[in-house]
């Protein structure tokens, strides 16, 4: 996809930002969730599509972006100012470290992330591309690591994160005392293994839930549940 693409509510234009809106994308934003958030972060905003779907949602809640790629801060600040939701978004060109550098006391209900998640594997020879889709395992280290201090009690991570990246970050959440609190399986079609997983971290102990969705129930036909989903958002649905 490229140039605008056009929301119920808003219009994303994808201009400068390697990583257009996506599938993962949009369910990150419709399926993030935390207990009433009033404050939310999205780290590695991009277009800005997942903190203008939160900002609907929560239309209480103010919503800070953070991206580390110019153009992109530079679209996604567009995108803002002209949503509905300006008044409870702000954008801000840094990566998540530089900004808790910057604002060392704040604290967040909801945290949520698509991030790169090409592990150690060959990198893209377009660099804005080769940052918004590789990482290394330091990233997640320091992630996981700073996103914990930056929580409040209550507070969620979320983050959507191919399988073999989920399990890492299982791992690492535990050296950092956040308990996995859900993941949901996300699948293609109903017999077909799950190829992303949405993670639920915070610090409350639980026994997680791991339901299942499903995007397709046939060929190019999206599943009900999917629909429901994005109703509020897509103009096709």
């Amino acid at each position: 996809m490229s140039g605008i693409f056009k929301f119920k509510q808003f219009d994303v234009d994808q201009t400068g930002c390697a990583m257009k809106i996506n599938t993962d994308g949009v369910l990150l934003g419709a399926l993030a969730d935390a207990d009433n958030p009033q404050t939310i972060l999205d780290i590695g905003t991009g277009t800005g599509v997942i903190a203008l779907m939160l900002a609907q949602r929560f239309a209480n809640a103010k919503v800070d972006a953070v991206e580390i790629d110019q153009l992109a801060t530079e679209t996604a600040s567009r995108n803002f100012e002209n949503s509905p939701f300006n008044d409870h978004l702000a954008v801000h060109p840094l990566g998540f470290v530089e900004f808790f550098d910057l604002y060392p006391n704040k604290k967040y209900d909801l945290i949520v992330s698509n991030p790169p998640f090409y592990i150690n594997s060959l990198k893209s020879p377009q660099e804005s591309k080769q940052l918004a889709k590789h990482a290394d395992k330091d990233f997640f280290e320091k992630l996981i690591c700073v996103v914990s201090n930056h929580l409040n009690s209550n507070g969620l991570l979320c983050l959507i994160l191919p399988i073999d990246t989920a399990e890492l970050i299982k791992k690492l959440a535990e050296k950092a005392n956040l308990r996995l609190q859900k993941i949901i399986k996300i699948s293609s079609f109903e017999n077909s293994e799950p190829h992303r997983l949405i993670v639920y971290l915070g610090f409350n102990q639980t026994s997680p839930v791991t339901p299942k969705f499903v995007i397709y129930k046939s060929v190019s036909n999206y599943s009900e549940e999917y629909t429901k989903l994005l109703q509020p958002y897509f103009i096709a649905f």
